[in-house]
Parts: C-alpha cells; sequence; structure tokens
C-alpha cells in the first residue's frame, strides 16, 4: 500500500472540523514546555544504535545449564516452524475481521483449533487467548455463567501466579473463592470431595501441578458431575503425549500456557492461552471461533462464527471483553504440532519423562531428598538440608540455573522446583549433580 502523505489542503481542513488553526493547538493541554528533551541526549545513527545496543547485551550472563520451569519451558523448537511463522502472509497478517480477505489466517487458525481439541481430547475451542493464567480465569468465568452458581473450589498446587490471576478477574464480583491447602506439596483430595456441592459452580486443579505431580483426576471429576460441578483443569500441553488427557478425564473446561508448543521463552513473552471445552458449552466461551463454511459458489470458506463479543452482540449478553487473539503464535503452535505429529509428540513426552527421571535418581544418590510422592512429568522439587537460596545463588555463580526456589511463591525455605526437558543431555545432568555434591 502507498503513503499518501496529508496536502496542506486536507490538514487545513481536518483543523477547521476540530475547530483549531494549526495541528499544534491539538496539543496545547500537553505541558510540553516542561519536558526536558536534552535528557534524551544527542540524535544517532542506526549504526551507531545498533552498536549501543550490542555492547549493551555483552553485559548478559550466559547460562551453561538451565532448569528453570514452573510454568515457561525451555524445548527445542523445529527449524519448519521459524520458517512459516515468519511469512510476510502470517507475520504481517492482523485481526481477520474481513473474512474473504483473510482465509489464509482464518484457515490456519482453524486447523490450530482441530490441532488443541485433538491434543486435549475435547470438543470445540477458541483461535487462543492471551496467556495460560488469563485462560483459566476465562474458564472460571465460563463456569460460572454455565451453572448460575457462586462458588469456586480451587487446589493450591494449581500455579500461583494463575490463582492470582483467577483472584483479581472475582475481586469486584460477587463470587465466593475457596482455596484448599495441600498437603505438602500434593492436592488434598479428601478435603476437596467434603467441599463439592450444589453450590459449587467448578472446581480448578492443574496437571501435572505447580509442582510436577501428575494424577489421575477422573474419580473425583465423576464426584463433581454428580453435584453439578464443572471441571476446569489447567495443563501442560507436552505431557498429553503420555499422560491421560483433560477429555478422557471428564474435565469440562481444558485450559493452559502454549508457550512450550514452538515459542520461544523470549524473556517472558509473548506467549498465547489456550481454552478448550465440550461442545455443549461453545456458546460460554470466550474470545473468536473460527468455523468452517462454503461461499456462494459452494466453495470451502472460513470465518468467524458464534461471536460473543460486546462489539458484535448486545453488551449484556456477551461472555468476554477479550478483543484479541495470540494468532501468530497459536500458528507457531500448530506448525510445531504438525511437525511432530502424534508419534513425535509422545517420545518427545517420554524424552522429558525419561530425563527427569534420571535427574531424580542422581540427586538421591548424592543424598538429597525428592518431594513429589507419586509420578512426576518433567519438574519435581527438591528439598535441601540447608536454605534453597543459598544453593541456588552458589550453582547461579558457576552459570547454573538450578530451578526456581519455592520461597519465592511462598513455599519452603529449602526447597527448589527443578524441571528437565529434552535439552538437557545425560552428560549435562551428571555434571551438574557433580558440583552440587561438592557444593553440598
Amino acid at each position: 500500500m502507498n503513503f499518501c502523505p496529508h496536502t496542506s489542503e486536507d490538514i487545513k481542513e481536518m483543523c477547521a472540523v476540530c475547530n483549531v488553526n494549526e495541528v499544534d493547538e491539538l496539543f496545547k493541554d500537553l505541558p510540553i514546555e516542561k519536558i526536558n528533551f536534552k535528557k534524551l541526549g544527542k540524535g544517532i545513527s542506526e549504526y551507531e544504535g545498533f552498536n549501543q545496543i550490542l555492547d549493551m547485551a555483552k553485559k548478559n550472563k550466559l547460562l551453561s545449564y538451565h532448569f528453570i520451569g514452573a510454568g515457561l519451558y525451555d524445548h527445542v523448537i523445529p527449524s519448519v516452524v521459524d520458517f512459516v511463522a515468519s511469512r510476510s502472509e502470517f507475520y504481517t497478517a492482523y485481526t481477520p475481521y474481513q473474512p474473504e480477505c483473510s482465509q489464509g489466517t482464518l484457515q490456519a487458525l482453524f486447523e490450530y483449533q482441530t490441532a488443541m481439541c485433538n491434543l486435549t481430547d475435547l470438543d470445540v475451542t477458541n483461535a487462543s487467548l492471551y496467556d495460560g493464567g488469563t485462560a483459566l480465569a476465562e474458564a472460571v468465568l465460563m463456569s460460572l455463567r454455565i451453572t448460575k452458581r457462586e462458588k469456586i473450589i480451587m487446589d493450591k498446587s494449581v500455579n500461583p501466579i494463575y490463582r492470582n490471576i483467577v483472584k483479581t478477574y472475582l475481586k469486584f464480583l460477587p463470587y465466593e473463592l475457596v482455596e484448599v491447602d495441600t498437603v505438602g506439596i500434593e492436592p488434598d483430595f479428601e478435603r476437596i470431595k467434603s467441599l463439592l456441592d450444589l453450590d459449587v459452580a467448578c472446581f480448578v486443579f492443574q496437571n501435572p501441578t505447580f509442582y510436577g505431580s501428575v494424577y489421575d483426576w477422573t474419580d473425583l471429576i465423576n464426584i463433581a458431575h454428580e453435584k453439578g460441578v464443572l471441571a476446569v483443569s489447567s495443563v501442560y500441553p507436552i505431557s498429553l503425549g503420555i499422560v491421560k488427557t483433560p477429555g478422557k478425564m471428564g474435565v469440562d473446561i481444558a485450559t493452559g500456557e502454549g508457550q512450550s508448543l514452538g515459542n520461544p521463552l523470549s524473556f517472558g513473552g509473548p506467549y498465547f492461552g489456550f481454552l478448550v471445552t465440550k461442545k455443549k458449552y461453545i456458546r460460554n466461551m470466550p474470545g473468536r471461533i473460527v468455523g468452517e463454511t462454503v461461499d456462494r459458489n459452494n466453495k470451502r470458506a472460513y470465518v468467524l462464527t458464534l461471536q460473543a463479543r460486546e462489539q458484535h452482540i448486545k453488551r449484556h449478553r456477551a461472555t468476554s471483553n477479550i478483543c484479541s487473539n495470540e494468532g501468530l503464535c497459536a500458528l507457531r503452535a500448530l506448525v510445531y504440532l504438525c511437525s511432530l505429529g502424534k508419534s513425535g509428540l509422545k517420545e518427545l513426552a517420554l524424552l522429558n519423562f525419561s530425563k527427569s527421571e534420571y535427574m531424580k535418581e542422581k540427586l538421591s544418590d548424592i543424598g538429597l531428598t525428592i518431594k513429589n510422592k507419586g509420578t512426576t512429568f518433567n519438574e519435581f522439587v527438591v528439598e535441601f538440608k540447608k536454605d534453597a537460596k543459598e544453593v541456588f545463588s552458589a550453582l547461579l555463580s558457576k552459570n547454573i540455573a538450578f530451578g526456581v526456589p519455592l520461597y519465592l511463591f511462598e513455599g519452603p525455605e529449602n526447597a527448589i522446583l527443578v524441571n528437565v526437558t529434552e535439552r538437557m543431555s545425560k552428560e549435562k545432568i551428571d555434571n551438574v549433580c557433580s558440583i552440587l555434591e561438592a557444593i553440598l
């Protein structure tokens, strides 16, 4: 598209409509005279600016080993993901308001929806949300609309950041949120079961839990359903290669953070959230849904369907004020899942599981305690006999980021949440365990 600057006549006409004589008058209420533009420094060329950035980047400390997880994970990303996602047709595409001009983007999002439904064994999904935490909060609001009840039960082994997001969403709404304490780091299943009654809209859990433990929640979900309570879960998508899926457990609404599906860590974003549910709840689902139809020539076409946003329907009937999706990040997830395929995802999940099991064995051999009682996926809690902050700092001085100290999340002072992905080789695990043994 050619750039057409405004002519002097155009500017004069627009100023007349705004009842000003010149453009500068539009900014008269801003304290321009108080702004010290000298602080910005002397202007420099692009080349000089680029070199300044490179000099700053050299101050970064590169890690030799990385065991940080806690909701965001460092996985290998196939080259094809960057290749497809960086094509200009996708990279510069905006929200597909005009379906006739956005068929490529709409088809990609439709295929993404199909992939996420297959991954979770649930019926329908939207074209992505902001991130895993807000997706979980939207699922809670969705359950309140469906059940017309006012009470939520949430297990405290759900990611603490996600729990805070849910609490923020509900803060000024007339709903009751009950958080169920864990037994150590494990969910209190009996306590959750005792709280399920006809006043509860949903119970919220995470699988694997924030601490990496994996459970089959099917029995508890069945009990919840007997009382009309919906099951809302947050899941780690890579784990679904080997872990029982939300759909197979009977979950009503499954959510999660999609970063691990082909998106780099990128200093914290952008990422995307997903929300998948049963078909009967589709009209209560927030965000955009891409549907397949035919045009007047009976050719396959894609459209945004079942619009549930306030700009499309009466405001009081809107299910969400979400007005965007993380389309490019969702596209990366689609390409990533397609490149792996069903067998590839299973192999990847097994790699993550086996490598973390190997590290658990090595840590146990040097006298450390793994706090998880049962099966874990690729994350687990290590207990130390001394302050975890001291251990973490000692390892960090050797360029090893050894997980996430749980005191950062109001957890025990002597425990660290450790993550192992397919990136970590056996040799690296052996080396880190040797260094850790020397420190202890």
